[in-house]
């Protein structure tokens, strides 16, 4: 089963921090942890805990990134197992850095 990646334009301006880790298919803690670290651009109301992210700026900002390598650019004997720097700095699941982690 295929699941398809949420579109931006149903994600309203001013987001959460689940929306937000939605958006960029992330889990929400690791989100927190990239804003933490600077890593994300990230919002907080005076005196608050609470964080926003704007949405266009959250695309803007992955749009910067380094570019993945599509399917089309998939040689062969290659995997898509293949990532760049922009996938383990968003930390998904199947990138190398989160293999590392989280084996045992």
């Amino acid at each position: 089963m295929v699941v398809e990646p949420p579109v931006p334009q149903e994600f309203p301006p001013v987001l959460t921090a689940a929306l937000a880790a939605e958006l960029l298919q992330v889990h929400v803690e690791y989100l927190r942890k990239m804003v933490r670290e600077g890593r994300v651009p990230c919002h907080r109301f005076p005196g608050g805990r609470e964080l926003r992210f704007l949405r266009d700026e959250l695309l803007e900002w992955l749009a910067k990134l380094p570019s993945q390598i599509g399917p089309s650019e998939i040689g062969p004997g290659q995997s898509l197992l293949t990532r760049t720097q922009a996938t383990d700095d968003v930390g998904t699941n199947d990138s190398a850095a989160s293999w590392e982690r989280t084996r045992t």
